[in-house]
């Protein structure tokens, strides 16, 4: 297992509600792959550096996850085909 940091928005034009069933959903798909989530962070309502999509603003998420590299491709292809999910990043953690 590796531990990877996986950040996405979430656009601004959901309601909260559909919001956390985003993430959710996106929880779902790492630990259906055997991904352990260690910790989760709302970071809630920010600006974007510049506009995505149309939005100059979205719901952040931070997730650490320990998992295998096949978990965090298929969570890569469900964020690129979730409408909802305006950008995403992940990073592998060295420790």
């Amino acid at each position: 297992m590796r531990n990877y940091e996986v950040m996405f928005v979430v656009r601004p034009t959901l309601e909260e509600e559909a919001t956390l069933g985003v993430l959710a959903d996106m929880k779902k798909v790492l630990e259906d792959k055997k991904a352990k989530i260690v910790s989760e962070k709302n970071m809630g309502h920010r600006e974007l550096a510049y506009e995505v999509k149309g939005f100059k603003n979205g719901n952040y998420f931070l997730l650490e996850v320990e998992a295998m590299p096949d978990a965090v491709k298929e969570f890569d292809r469900i964020a690129n085909i979730n409408e909802d999910i305006i950008r995403h990043i992940v990073v592998k953690v060295e420790k």
